[in-house]
């Protein structure tokens, strides 16, 4: 897939995933608190080109650190309060951020590659349209909730999947790609 083909207007949604694509992911650990979240090179930016070509932005984030009783739900939306208002500040905006707290083991839909969180997205702006999407992300589940939710993919990855229709290898990437 070509980004620069697709004709991405305001009646696009673009869903993202948080670590590993928006903040550094935390090898073998979790961002429990706001000191420990730090912002990818070029995420800011890109978050600002977004916003002038998605209708909707979303973030769809698995945090079973809440599940396995590492933090809390209230540590994780005050880092998410502190995350959109510095994205906001910035130029950027996100319009609803989702989380699953539930352990991979627990299969719950609401949990990537479940699409629950995608329908929730649905039910708060009935306006999207799931082939008018593009699911970013940086796992395979993530791969897998796009498709599932019959979404276009991109991978933030250093290898190639089939299961993406896209690869690149951080979020202004992408960005630029779209912007061209």
């Amino acid at each position: 897939m070509n980004l620069s083909d697709l004709t991405i207007d305001t009646t696009w949604t673009l869903f993202l995933d948080r670590d590993g694509v928006i903040n550094k992911r935390i090898v073998d650990d979790y961002v429990k608190k706001w000191e420990e979240f730090e912002f990818l090179d070029g995420v800011i930016d890109a978050l600002k080109i977004f916003n002038s070509l998605f209708g909707k932005i979303v973030v769809v984030t698995n945090q079973q650190g809440i599940g396995k009783g590492i933090m809390r739900a209230e540590d994780l939306e005050l880092i998410h309060k502190n995350m959109s208002y510095e994205v906001k500040y910035f130029g950027g905006r996100f319009d609803n951020i989702y989380f699953s707290p539930y352990l991979a083991s627990e299969n719950n839909p609401n949990r990537k590659p479940g699409i629950g969180m995608a329908m929730k997205a649905k039910k708060d702006f009935p306006e999207i349209d799931f082939s008018k999407s593009i699911m970013i992300g940086d796992s395979v589940s993530d791969l897998e909730f796009g498709k599932n939710a019959g979404m276009k993919t991109i991978y933030i990855h250093a290898n190639k999947h089939e299961l993406a229709d896209a690869r690149y290898d951080s979020l202004i990437d992408v960005a630029k790609a779209i912007k061209k």
